[in-house]
């Protein structure tokens, strides 16, 4: 049997029929990685296999198709968490491919058995075939009996390495959901390099991907997390499939984000929040509750925001310690928020409100964990840094909306209304937000807004 050898980069998938130290496409040292196809087993191609699972040939429709068609094709249906639906953009897609990554135990495996249950319980005459290449059939049988999941029927389990071997098993079962934990661990007999290269990655979803096309079946894809927390294997394999999901969680919290990194049936915003307890995961209706302090005095230093990921506001406080300095070159460390998104703030209230910053160190906190990346909590994140400094504490019942420009004024922010309505909920009594966001929060009864327009003001609001 002929045995072609090349050269595979494991970080993009770049080829070459020699060894490389630095891979032309990423640039990256002693990435390449020998590789061997056999060239004497002709295996169907994905496409062939895909259709002969659907049951026959594609065929072509016309654009302007009966739109009952068209709204069964988008039908969508729950996978029984309202979370994760969130994160998918209303539910499950038919034939869409899924891509979940997230560190080791962070409970990827845990979502989607919960998952498994909610469709069963939520689709009658589904069926699902949850495939693992890691686990045996006794170790997931026994987490789904510990998380109180009841099959009913309908929820099928395999232990499989081989993708021909899963593909038979499909054929057999007619599956409409299915899982694959996870996607290194999985390798085509069409290639005899070993699983997790690049080829197989490569491979094996290209397949997976044909298979959700043409069958029709919903295809969810368990892939690792690397150390620089990107997922593992070549960036091609995030452009096969329809979304990307990342599931996260800070060094000893409880809670779990589930966030939409690629989403093509919703939007890429959209963040789910589950909290880990002894029974599984659990659903957090409130993520306010998480990211707030119990404590009820003012403190100096601490102010509350309300940030918004996706269409779910939630209200985080903003921590900030400003002590003299005994450094040539003051500390700015930040947790949370970029750093340079802190300094510039400092540069601001240096500028525009006389802060005498530059000989200080400066620390930066988001209570909870959580990160925060758009501009609407410059604003609460200013007033922190300034209640340090001056040592006069805010008092814990008010919210602060608003974007920073670099000469001192007070921009507005997407959807304020949103934001002071949870403000409202969650029973705080003041807000202060920019003046050109008033008219489109005066409607809301039972809050004391207080308009600004430039950094310079925000002393004079407690006065």
């Amino acid at each position: 049997m002929k045995i072609k050898t090349q050269y595979s980069c494991q970080n993009c998938g770049q080829t070459s029929a020699k060894w490389l130290g630095r891979c032309p496409g990423c640039e990256s040292w002693n990435s390449f990685v020998e590789e061997q196809a056999s060239a004497g087993q002709v295996y169907p191609s994905p496409r062939d296999a895909a259709l002969e699972l659907a049951g026959g040939p594609s065929e072509w429709v016309p654009l302007e198709q009966d739109p009952g068609d068209s709204q069964k094709h988008l039908h969508r249906f729950s996978t029984g968490i309202g979370e994760l639906d969130r994160v998918l953009g209303g539910g499950l897609i038919p034939d869409s491919f899924i891509l979940l990554g997230g560190d080791p135990g962070i409970g990827k495996s845990t979502l989607l058995l919960q998952m498994a249950r909610g469709l069963v319980e939520t689709n009658p005459e589904l069926k699902m075939l949850y495939v693992s290449g890691e686990e045996s059939v006794d170790q997931i049988r026994g987490r789904a009996h510990r998380l109180g999941i009841m099959s009913k029927g309908q929820i099928f389990l395999a232990a499989e390495t081989q993708l021909e071997r899963v593909f038979a098993n499909i054929k057999e079962l007619k599956p409409q959901v299915m899982v694959m934990d996870s996607l290194q661990t999985f390798s085509s007999g069409s290639l005899e390099s070993a699983p997790g290269s690049v080829s197989q990655v490569r491979e094996v979803a290209m397949r997976l991907m044909a298979l959700a096309k043409s069958a029709r079946i919903a295809v969810w894809l368990v892939g690792h997390v690397t150390k620089e927390g990107n997922i593992a294997g070549p960036k091609a394999v995030e452009h096969m499939v329809d979304t990307v999901l990342y599931f996260e969680a800070e060094a000893g919290q409880s809670y779990r984000l589930l966030r939409t990194v690629k989403n093509r049936f919703g939007s890429t915003r959209e963040l789910g929040v589950f909290e880990m307890d002894g029974d599984g995961l659990r659903e957090v209706a409130n993520p306010s509750s998480l990211f707030l302090s119990e404590r009820k005095e003012a403190v100096a230093g601490t102010a509350i925001s309300a940030s918004l990921e996706g269409s779910r506001p939630f209200l985080v406080e903003l921590q900030a310690l400003v002590s003299p300095s005994g450094l040539a070159m003051p500390r700015r460390t930040s947790l949370g928020m970029e750093s340079t998104r802190v300094s510039l703030l400092a540069a601001i209230l240096e500028k525009h409100m006389r802060l005498k910053l530059a000989e200080q160190d400066l620390f930066f906190n988001v209570a909870g964990g959580l990160k925060l990346t758009e501009p609407a909590c410059d604003l609460a994140a200013a007033a922190a840094i300034w209640s340090s400094h001056e040592e006069k504490p805010i008092a814990s019942d008010w919210v602060f909306i608003g974007e920073l420009g670099l000469t001192g004024e007070v921009r507005r922010v997407s959807q304020p209304e949103v934001r002071v309505e949870e403000a409202k909920k969650l029973g705080f009594k003041t807000v202060v937000l920019p003046r050109s966001s008033l008219e489109r929060c005066a409607k809301t009864s039972g809050l004391r807004l207080l308009p600004i327009s430039r950094i310079g003001e925000l002393p004079s609001l407690f006065c």
